[in-house]
């Protein structure tokens, strides 16, 4: 499948070791869940606990062992953040994409640069109101994503 702004091709990912056992984790699946807790309390997202679990605790995949995604877990125990981590993440980088086209007003490689990343904050604000993770009537504005960035 092609890219979506650029022409080209590419693998989309790593995959998965076949095997679906990890022998060497001795934390059973609650153990597991209040160390997910514990870092959400923190303020860490699930792409970060993810990267925690498998650095520190030697997890390769709660998923695998648990049977539910972090996400889940901390939606579960109320520590999910109001916005889903993917367009949060497009959100950050429009706010400092915008910050360096204030400084910076003949650089068009970064204007069109802006320009996708909010187009693809649209298309998944558009997703995520029909799966019902973001209100019905929010739209993204530059204005509102400053105050929620920072």
């Amino acid at each position: 499948m092609a890219r979506m702004h650029s022409r080209k091709k590419g693998k989309s990912s790593s995959s998965k070791p076949m095997k679906k056992s990890a022998d060497w984790v001795k934390l059973k699946p609650a153990e597991i869940e209040e160390i997910v807790v514990k870092l959400a309390k923190l303020g860490k997202t699930s792409a970060l606990i993810g990267t925690e679990l498998r650095d520190s605790y030697g997890i390769p995949s709660t998923r695998m062992l648990t049977n539910t995604r972090i996400s889940e877990m901390m939606k579960k125990h109320n520590q999910y953040p109001k916005f889903p981590e993917d367009m949060f993440n497009l959100m950050k980088k429009a706010v400092l994409l915008h910050a360096h086209m204030q400084k910076n007003k003949k650089d068009y490689t970064s204007k069109r640069g802006l320009e996708l990343t909010e187009s693809k904050i649209r298309r998944l604000t558009k997703f995520y109101r029909k799966e019902g993770s973001v209100p019905k009537e929010w739209k993204y504005e530059y204005e509102k994503a400053k105050l929620l960035v920072r």
